[in-house]
């Protein structure tokens, strides 16, 4: 079976929403002159963490809500929008083991903080967990 790096590979999402092979050296570049208008990018990978840390607390209670994320990739993917193939890659992770999937959810790494950005699990949180979770990552004041 492919791993999702195999099937990630070198490819980095541009500006342009196309998805483009890049080489390590020009991906260190782009991050290493970016990293300073990242603050509130680091903001949102985090508070999009701890959502995803609450979407598995729901998955590992109650393993059946993941026919949500499901069905979300079936009708998001007959629009076959730029976002295909992070769907596609979801749909592989959601074909694994249960704790596989859970660990992929809230793995701190470039690649699934990248997947986190179109995740399937719409619908799953409680609008009131979702704002309970965005309290606690507010916008910084001017």
């Amino acid at each position: 079976m492919r791993t999702l790096a195999d099937m990630w590979g070198d490819l980095t999402l541009r500006k342009t929403g196309h998805i483009s092979p890049l080489s390590r050296a020009s991906m260190a570049r782009y991050h290493g002159a970016m990293t300073g208008s990242l603050g509130g990018h680091q903001r949102i990978d985090r508070r999009s963490l701890a959502m995803h840390q609450a979407i598995a607390d729901k998955l590992r209670a109650d393993p059946s809500l993941l026919a949500v994320a499901r069905e979300n990739l079936a009708r998001w993917s007959k629009a076959n929008g730029s976002s295909q193939p992070y769907w596609d890659a979801w749909q592989e992770i959601l074909n694994r083991p249960l704790a596989e999937v859970l660990a992929l959810m809230v793995e701190d790494s470039e690649k699934m903080t990248a997947m986190r950005q179109a995740n399937p699990f719409a619908g799953i949180l409680t609008p009131r967990e979702r704002w309970a979770i965005y309290d606690q990552f507010p916008c910084p004041t001017p």
